[in-house]
């Protein structure tokens, strides 16, 4: 469900804060009609520093999670911003190699940057990468590795440009191992386990006033929900709700000079 959830639109996460926020506050009803409310009552004190604790334990777990989240969004947009500008340093170190020799490896760099957003992108949705772009990438290498320097000018713009294409490399390998998702499962496990079990626990206060303590458990319930929201939206950066952008690659391919498919 959790997978669903992080390839799903905002609307949908709304709706699912909506949904569960909702049920929540059905909670104390359901249990005062089994549980009277003076044996309720006598809980108060107790149940009140036993929830003190669950709750600043959960919203410890809650704030790492989500700050871990965001730092690994961050991460995500700057690996492909290093994609992206070792490939305009390869375009433009390009220019000092002979006529031939830069066209076809202009062209290889064009293909590849395309394959990107046609195919990587696409493949990255599903937590996979894709066979096309990888290939791409070995042609690119096999036309840098077939250049042959003629001198100690062309002996240092070769190192650069096999420099530049290790970055490309390096920066495309974070990218699809983020989009595999940043969070274990047994994390997401916890997290859900914790919201139940911090919200199912103000059901069993003791208050004269239902509507006012099913009113409480929702605006708690939706607190909680709204930061795992944050974190589910997070999670795979290259899809759902919140998305890195493509521009840094369009952007390149377009000072190319080339076609954006």
């Amino acid at each position: 469900m959790v997978i669903w959830l992080t390839n799903r639109q905002g609307w949908v996460l709304v709706l699912f804060l909506f949904l569960f926020t909702a049920l929540a506050m059905t909670g104390p009803f359901l249990v005062r009609r089994r549980v009277r409310l003076a044996r309720l009552r006598g809980n108060n004190e107790v149940a009140g520093f036993k929830f003190a604790v669950i709750g600043v334990l959960y919203a410890v777990l809650l704030a790492f999670v989500v700050i871990i989240s965001w730092e690994r969004f961050h991460d995500a947009e700057s690996a492909l911003a290093k994609e992206a500008g070792a490939g305009a340093t390869i375009y433009r170190l390009a220019g000092g190699l002979d006529e031939t020799s830069a066209a076809a490896l202009r062209a290889n760099l064009g293909a590849y940057l395309r394959s990107v957003l046609a195919d990587d992108w696409p493949a990255m949705v599903r937590g996979h990468s894709s066979e096309v772009t990888t290939r791409m990438l070995s042609d690119l290498y096999d036309e840098v590795i077939r250049f042959r320097p003629a001198d100690l000018r062309d002996a240092n713009l070769h190192a650069e440009l096999l420099s530049e294409l290790d970055q490309v490399t390096r920066a495309r390998r974070e990218r699809l191992v983020m989009a595999e998702g940043t969070v274990p499962k047994v994390i997401w496990f916890v997290l859900f386990l914790g919201a139940a079990l911090t919200i199912s626990f103000t059901f069993f206060f003791g208050t004269e006033n239902l509507v006012a303590q099913s009113c409480m458990t929702g605006i708690l319930a939706a607190i909680i929900l709204s930061a795992v929201v944050v974190v589910i939206a997070l999670d795979r950066p290259y899809t759902g709700a919140i998305v890195v952008s493509r521009e840094p690659i369009r952007t390149v391919i377009e000072d190319m000079g080339g076609p954006i498919r």
